[in-house]
């Protein structure tokens, strides 16, 4: 296929990524957080490598992985010669992990066209499809342009308010271990604990055995108990990667009044001593 395409949902298999990688359109990025580099790596083939750490966040701020500049993002995204036409698939290396995180922030930067590959790279692998080894993107630059959603990141003050006022309801993609402060947060010195009127649904209760999104009815069943299509919801977990596993789901399961706590409970759990 050598035509333009226009993702219709926010998740795709890795046979539709394959009969469709030569779309004149596509992009598949590789947003895998923390990523190591060796000599054997390999991607999908024509994959760009989404630096979310050092390239897609604020550095500045002292928490991690923070929401980027306008001006920051549209420069990154045309850099990996992202275009406003640009049709983006996201996989990582985890199958559905910080992929979810460069989905959200597309949209938060008002580009629609964008989906996850389900179970990600090891889906890809799993079914056989080829693979090429790592290389850095050398292309054209881009003409993305950055239009800004501003109800689609929370920031502290916002999620202070909201807990307090319980205007939205507040959902926590931390296992419930850590969110019961069963076990201790594996960031060194945050301490556990929850902000106040939050529920819980842990990230990994959305994916099934092999990593792959549950089905569209699984999905909605496990959000119903919790939230309701007219609820403002603001998804959280630790450092906002997982929470947006959450958003992924929720959107699949047709929810459309939410948005992303950016910092999570690294921030919180920071700035609010108990």
């Amino acid at each position: 296929m050598d035509s333009n395409i226009y993702l219709k949902t926010p998740i795709v298999s890795a046979a539709w990524l394959h009969e469709n990688l030569n779309a004149e359109n596509l992009v598949v990025l590789d947003g895998t957080i923390n990523k190591e580099f060796h000599v054997s790596q390999t991607q999908i083939p024509k994959a760009r490598y989404f630096d979310i750490k050092n390239k897609f966040s604020d550095v500045s701020n002292p928490f991690p992985s923070a929401f980027p500049s306008v001006e920051q993002f549209q420069k990154e995204a045309r850099a990996l010669g992202i275009n406003n036409n640009s049709a983006i698939v996201i996989s990582d290396d985890k199958g559905i992990y910080s992929s979810a995180r460069v989905w959200w922030l597309f949209k938060a930067f008002g580009h629609s066209n964008v989906a996850v590959l389900n179970g990600g790279f090891p889906a890809w692998l799993k079914a056989g499809f080829p693979s090429e080894t790592f290389k850095n993107y050398s292309g054209n630059t881009g003409d993305f342009v950055s239009k800004l959603q501003p109800k689609a990141m929370q920031f502290f003050e916002d999620v202070s308010k909201a807990s307090k006022e319980k205007t939205h309801k507040i959902i926590d993609a931390r296992s419930t271990a850590r969110f019961n402060c069963a076990e201790p947060e594996p960031r060194v010195g945050l301490r556990m604990g929850t902000i106040p009127n939050s529920k819980n649904i842990p990230f990994k209760n959305l994916l099934n055995d092999d990593g792959l999104l549950k089905s569209e009815k699984e999905l909605q069943d496990i959000f119903s108990e919790v939230i309701n299509e007219r609820d403002k919801v603001i998804f959280s977990c630790g450092s906002g990667i997982t929470a947006c596993v959450l958003a992924l789901g929720a959107e699949i399961s047709g929810y459309k009044n939410m948005s992303v706590y950016d910092g999570s409970w690294t921030e919180w759990g920071t700035l609010v001593k108990e």
